[in-house]
């Protein structure tokens, strides 16, 4: 069986991962966090999206914020 020649994303644990989540659980907690809207990528490509909370109520601005990310992914594509 051939093995592909090289390795697109890490198979070991993500520091940044888990620093990210461990401070949205954080103000999630706090009461500061009214939605999210997210996109994960699981090992194998396999990813999914959905949202919660005010995000998952109010689709409209949450599209919004999904462009606003969108935007933000661009430009660091650009800038790379």
């Amino acid at each position: 069986m051939r093995r592909p020649p090289f390795r697109l994303v890490p198979d070991d644990i993500s520091a940044d991962v888990v620093e990210c989540l461990e401070q949205l659980h954080t103000h999630a907690a706090q009461g500061q966090i009214y939605g999210v809207a997210f996109v994960v990528m699981y090992k194998g490509r396999r990813y999914i999206a959905n949202s919660a909370g005010e995000c998952a109520r109010n689709p409209t601005f949450t599209r919004g914020l999904v462009a606003a990310l969108d935007d933000h992914l661009r430009d660091k594509m650009r800038a790379s």
